[in-house]
């Protein structure tokens, strides 16, 4: 039995768990005109933020925090519906390909 091989493998694991890890603390923002958006690296808006409100300045507090909300979620609800539909699609493709497996650790695409 060729142990190296296992051991190459075992090393690889190691190296994309390293880097999986990495990727946990990686937020990235992106800013249009007033409007800051917070990812992180599953695609997942952190927060959205209305750095001034000169262009919707009737809103108060609560109306801002609610408008940062929905935007949040119904970012990530299309994000997650397209993970999903990703999925389906590949799914046939991966399985015949003997790779569905390895896609488990991409999020929403198992």
């Amino acid at each position: 039995m060729d142990f190296s091989k296992a051991w190459e493998l075992m090393k690889l694991q190691q190296e994309a768990m390293k880097i999986k890890k990495e990727l946990e603390n990686t937020y990235i923002e992106s800013e249009v005109g007033w409007l800051v958006i917070t990812v992180n690296w599953e695609m997942k808006i952190e927060k959205a933020d209305f750095e001034t409100l000169d262009l919707i300045p009737w809103l108060n507090d609560e109306q801002k925090k609610a408008l940062e909300k929905a935007i949040v979620d119904a970012v990530n609800k299309w994000v997650k519906k397209s993970q999903e539909v990703a999925a389906d699609k590949m799914q046939w493709v991966m399985s015949k390909m003997g790779m569905w497996d390895m896609l488990g650790w991409l999020p929403g695409l198992k």
